[in-house]
């Protein structure tokens, strides 16, 4: 049960200031943007630290990987501890600890030193993002004033991606690499000193950590990953280390499993998936998430490496998706209701599979208005359609308390499915590129047809998540609640 605005302005924990809606909403959806836009922020000052840190072309991912893996890894966890522990407390150390990550990152002068904080903004981030939508429902009226709050924090969560690409290109462009992180540290402490004058506290619930479910989740995806990534850069798939991987992460998952169903408050509620609508969201969001993270990876690399355009060029190449998604889930949003999830999911994710095969033939003429630039709005308009009804189908249906859990699940799914799909595509990329190598192909010969090549790997994640809404999404309209959506209920 929450604790009303009321409530929270009387209570031990209540703001100093008192009852300051639009302030603590800004506070709120700033930290959330921050956390959200780290996952491509980076994106284009890839190059810039491959060259800085001496990074090779595979275990550059691991810049994303590094962050995706503990944040997905620990989602969970850190909503659960705001439940036990507080929100508005727990928000402020996910706070911090991002922001002192950050400046770690910034000032690293080594691969692993940045790596180990990356992987410790995921965890800052895990702790802090979920914390901060449990917060709406802490500091906000439910009624038209909550869907407003939520209606902000998603169009900030949506669109953080693209802001991410934009201010990566500036900050590269015009500062350095290095300020893709240092830009973090003013805002997350103003963030967390805000958040003492103008956010309320919650109440606490009893509970109990799954703490071994919570290590064990993240563990057996950094063994998968790890042995994929090593498998595409030493290209020798009999590699005992690599061998060992996949059978350790194979042996965790099982008994990530079994301790989820023993466990009396398990980090991830198995019987979510006992739904079947839920269960093909959350499908098709892991194939999507790997096309995606995938896409912005590779062609990051391609409008610099061989297009030869500057940082903030790149991050403004990226425009027309963000653009499209905005269009598309608008209209998604005031029709979804009317006509039901799966028409808009099966449209979507063709539009996908089409934009993808269409990225998959560039090569090393190719160029922006000729390759690019079409493909990317149509998988702009494809995201839109999907990422709506995906949201409500994973909610809907859902006890109250469990609501948490299940949209919190969706975002699980977006992360691990990133991480491993990009690894998955950069076997493929490197598999390539030695081909060409072989071929005694010059440098950018090389690198667009990798690229080419993991692209088309993706086609095949977007044929899975548009299989897998064909099939697996029965959800109708009158199955859907719509104050579930913000903006969309009284």
């Amino acid at each position: 049960m929450t604790t009303s605005t009321q409530e929270a302005v009387g209570a031990p924990g209540a703001a100093r200031r008192g009852h300051h809606p639009g302030l603590a909403l800004a506070v709120i959806a700033t930290s959330q943007l921050m956390v959200v836009l780290d996952a491509t922020i980076v994106n284009i000052a890839l190059p810039h630290i491959q060259h800085a840190l001496k990074f090779s072309p595979t275990s550059l991912t691991w810049v994303l990987n590094a962050y995706t893996l503990t944040f997905g890894g620990l989602l969970l966890l850190g909503g659960r501890a705001g439940d036990i522990l507080g929100r508005r407390r727990v928000f402020i150390f996910g706070i911090l600890l991002f922001t002192v990550a950050s400046l770690l990152g910034g000032l690293a002068t080594t691969s692993w030193w940045l790596l180990s904080a990356r992987a410790l903004q995921g965890v800052g981030g895990a702790i802090a993002s979920p914390t901060a939508l449990s917060l709406i429902t802490t500091n906000f009226e439910e009624g038209a004033e909550r869907n407003r709050a939520f209606g902000v924090f998603a169009a900030v969560s949506g669109s953080g991606a693209a802001i991410g690409l934009l201010a990566g290109g500036m900050l590269t462009e015009w500062l350095s690499w290095r300020w893709v992180l240092f830009v973090n540290v003013p805002i997350g402490i103003a963030v967390a000193l805000l958040s003492r004058e103008y956010i309320h506290e919650s109440e606490r619930h009893p509970g109990r950590f799954d703490l071994a479910g919570a290590i064990t989740s993240t563990f057996w995806v950094s063994a998968l990953v790890y042995g994929l990534i090593r498998a595409a850069s030493s290209s020798d798939w009999t590699d005992p280390l690599t061998i060992t991987c996949f059978i350790a992460s194979g042996l965790v998952l099982v008994y990530f499993l079994v301790n989820e169903m023993r466990s009396p408050q398990p980090i991830t509620p198995l019987h979510m998936f006992a739904n079947r609508n839920r269960s093909a969201s959350y499908v098709v969001m892991l194939c999507l998430a790997g096309a995606l993270f995938a896409m912005f990876y590779f062609l990051t690399l391609f409008v610099q490496e061989i297009l030869d355009y500057s940082p903030l060029r790149a991050g403004f190449a990226f425009l027309p998706v963000s653009v499209a998604i905005i269009v598309s889930a608008q209209i998604t949003a005031k029709q979804l209701v009317k006509v039901g999830p799966k028409p808009f999911m099966i449209l979507g994710g063709a539009m996908a599979v089409v934009a993808l095969w269409w990225l998959s033939t560039i090569s090393v003429h190719s160029t922006y208005l000729g390759t690019l630039v079409g493909p990317l709005t149509i998988f702009g308009l494809g995201m839109g359609f999907l990422f709506v009804p995906l949201t409500m189908v994973a909610v809907s249906g859902v006890e109250p308390q469990e609501s948490g859990s299940a949209s919190g699940l969706l975002n699980v799914m977006q992360q691990v499915g990133g991480t491993i799909g990009l690894a998955i595509l950069t076997t493929a990329f490197a598999t390539a590129e030695r081909h060409s190598k072989a071929h005694g192909a010059t440098a950018k010969v090389v690198l667009a047809h990798g690229i080419s090549t993991a692209l088309q790997v993706s086609v095949v994640l977007g044929a899975l998540a548009l299989i897998a809404s064909i099939v697996g999404i029965t959800a109708k309209a009158s199955d859907l609640d719509p104050s579930a959506m913000p903006g969309m209920g009284g």
